[in-house]
């Protein structure tokens, strides 16, 4: 049963093989015995869990039920949670109570999906490797020395050691696609403004997005119909009639346009990452889509230019945590302006701090044209690329990651080299489009290898039908790491 996919436990509920009670509690048993080792949940409400299982058994009983009604789903600490801790993996939050629902967890709610608890993530979600928790750092179930990749690498984790069945993560430089490759699991980062983020604490507001993680792609599929649509409460919400994300789930690869950027083929991925990515690429050109090489040709810039932007706005959108209002507030200070001082240096961590200070930086007078305006400039033009790039195909696959897993510690003195890992899922969320990680085979050391799927804005249906065939003639998705014995 652990080793279900959502679509088979939501048929398994209908059935009546099993109870949403039977079945929370067999996930909540799992995170017991799983998360003193791999640190994957924050937060975690067995009475709560088992209470909302038994509404939704009884919603089931009445015939009131939908897909993911009684169907257990683990929620990132960044959307904030009625009643539930709401920590954003920061000590400026570790106490936070939210007194509202975020929209995401409305609609789960909506949905009767049943709550197993708040995952583990990079504080405020700035980290690539998920190891700047102030609740200590997430190991990845295939080898716990290793990271799960970031930020919502706790959820990722979850999903993987079938902790639970699918989990929800947010993306601002590719923060659900990177720990959904390095956990060999299945992510969608959606069009931006497909997923309200009213509730999800913001980072850089122009980037951060919410989305799915699962086993597979009909399983995100499922988990979107849920998330995605129009809110008002959200300015960046976008009011589009409803679609079924999983209407394309038979689609012909035949004929179907793969681009290749040259960029993402290119000397410093790992050999081994490109064979496999490679390999899962031979198969779609094997059911007859067709490939060709394009190129992106300011892919090179993506990094810095991200690195300018999203520390710009989280500079911005952290300055609300000063201690008056909510979150951890210094014991000692002298007078307002030394509580500001003494409440902030206390409540964020190192990277947060880095962060807030180059984004303060390149907003100050002298520093804004130079830097953030160029940036916003360059950012268009790496929009652009993927405009053309679209004329010519219909989608686009190269490697998620550069890299599989790296052992923790690794790189956390060398933060350039952190912000190298997001080269490839940056660009995606800069241009506001679509990205999708599914598994695609592993590395000598058993190390799970990704690969990414980016579409045009509005493509996710086609993209999901794309890795869902695939994964009908693989079973990459449903590989369990031995550490997380089923």
């Amino acid at each position: 049963m652990l080793n279900s996919t959502v679509i088979e436990l939501s048929d398994a509920l209908a059935a009546k093989k099993v109870s949403s009670v039977e079945l929370t509690r067999l996930y909540l048993d799992r995170i017991k015995g799983l998360n003193g080792q791999l640190n994957a949940f924050i937060t975690v409400d067995e009475e709560r869990s088992l209470a909302q299982a038994r509404i939704a058994d009884e919603r089931r009983s009445r015939g009131e039920a939908g897909a993911l009604t009684g169907v257990p789903v683990a929620h990132k600490d960044i959307y904030c949670t009625r009643g539930f801790r709401t920590t954003c993996g920061s000590k400026m939050l570790a106490n936070f109570r939210s007194p509202y629902d975020a929209h995401v967890i409305e609609r789960f709610n909506a949905a009767g999906a049943v709550l197993l608890g708040k995952t583990n993530m990079d504080e405020f979600a700035m980290g690539s490797s998920n190891e700047t928790s102030h609740f200590g750092p997430v190991r990845n179930p295939w080898d716990p020395g290793r990271v799960p990749g970031g930020s919502s690498g706790g959820s990722a984790a979850a999903v993987a050691a079938r902790m639970a069945p699918a989990a929800t993560g947010t993306d601002t430089g590719g923060s659900i696609r990177q720990p959904a490759a390095l956990c060999g699991i299945s992510g969608l980062k959606p069009t931006y403004g497909v997923v309200s983020r009213y509730g999800m604490i913001a980072f850089a507001s122009s980037l951060d997005q919410g989305g799915p993680m699962a086993k597979s792609a009909a399983d995100l599929a499922l988990l979107m119909n849920a998330m995605a649509g129009f809110d008002a409460r959200d300015s960046t919400s976008l009011e589009r009639p409803a679609e079924d994300y999983g209407r394309e789930l038979k689609l012909d690869v035949a004929g179907l346009r793969i681009g290749l950027p040259k960029e993402y083929f290119a000397e410093g991925v790992d050999p081994e990452v490109l064979s496999r990515v490679r390999e899962a690429i031979r198969w779609f050109e094997s059911q007859g889509a067709e490939t060709l090489e394009i190129t992106l040709p300011n892919t090179g810039l993506a990094v810095p230019v991200y690195y300018v932007i999203a520390p710009a706005e989280a500079s911005s959108n952290l300055s609300r945590f000063d201690g008056v209002r909510y979150g951890h507030r210094a014991k000692d200070y002298a007078d307002l302006n030394d509580m500001y001082r003494r409440t902030r240096a206390e409540g964020f961590g190192t990277e947060v701090k880095r962060r807030i200070m180059i984004g303060t930086y390149v907003l100050s007078h002298g520093y804004y044209d130079a830097y953030y305006l160029q940036a916003q400039k360059v950012r268009r033009m790496i929009a652009k690329d993927f405009t053309e790039a679209f004329t010519r195909c219909d989608l686009i696959m190269g490697p998620t990651s550069p890299s599989t897993a790296f052992a923790l510690g690794a790189k956390s003195d060398d933060p350039v080299q952190m912000y190298l890992n997001d080269i490839f899922t940056i660009p995606a969320p800069l241009a506001g489009l679509p990205g999708l990680s599914i598994p695609c085979g592993f590395d000598a050391r058993g190390l799970p290898v990704g690969l990414q799927i980016m579409g045009n804005y509005f493509a996710e249906a086609r993209m999901l039908g794309a890795a869902h065939r695939y994964q009908q003639a693989t079973d990459w998705h449903l590989r369990a790491p031995n550490e997380a014995p089923l």
